[in-house]
């Protein structure tokens, strides 16, 4: 009996071996852009690509000066998203 659990111990140290060795690879692997940050940035170009495509048909001054700045504040974000990513 005793040899039994002297294997079972034996086993769960070669696991916890196993693990140890295998997780400074992951960290070792570099820096991921975060997913949230790049759901954000593709939502922003997205919502750009449409309001340049209202911008281009609307002939209304007011409604194209809100267009516009809406662009402007769409880019802003980007361009947040993209240092902190």
């Amino acid at each position: 009996m005793g040899d039994a659990a002297e294997g079972l111990i034996d086993a769960e140290a070669r696991i916890q071996e196993r693990l140890d060795e295998m997780q400074p690879r992951r960290k070792a692997a570099g820096p991921r852009q975060i997913p949230d940050c790049l759901r954000a940035i593709e939502s922003c170009r997205l919502a750009k690509a449409e309001l340049e495509r209202q911008f281009a048909a609307t002939p209304h001054e007011v409604r194209r000066r809100q267009i516009g700045l809406a662009i402007v504040e769409l880019d802003r974000r980007m361009a947040e998203h993209s240092v902190t990513a």
